[in-house]
């Protein structure tokens, strides 16, 4: 258990932290779900759309520090690709 009050402090910061980060993954992956959704229901309009409004959030999870940008790199090639491949 922590005895300083650093280290206590330290505690209760990064249990804030944590809720904090945990909402922003669960936002860019409902962003991400959006797109899928999209793409599996074959609509390229609200795949091209979801797209666009997903980009812009797993841009900002990267600039905060939540996923690695190899990770939003990956994603973006991924749902950009399959959007491309509908018809």
């Amino acid at each position: 258990m922590a005895n300083t009050p650093q280290a206590k402090k330290r505690i209760r910061r990064n249990a804030k932290r944590a809720e904090i980060n945990g909402a922003r993954v669960s936002r860019i992956r409902t962003f991400v779900k959006a797109v899928e959704n999209a793409c599996a229901a074959g609509d390229k309009g609200l795949a091209v759309e979801a797209l666009q409004k997903m980009q812009p959030e797993i841009a900002r999870g990267v600039a905060r520090g939540v996923i690695h940008k190899n990770t939003a790199s990956r994603k973006f090639s991924r749902l950009t690709k399959r959007v491309a491949q509908l018809g």
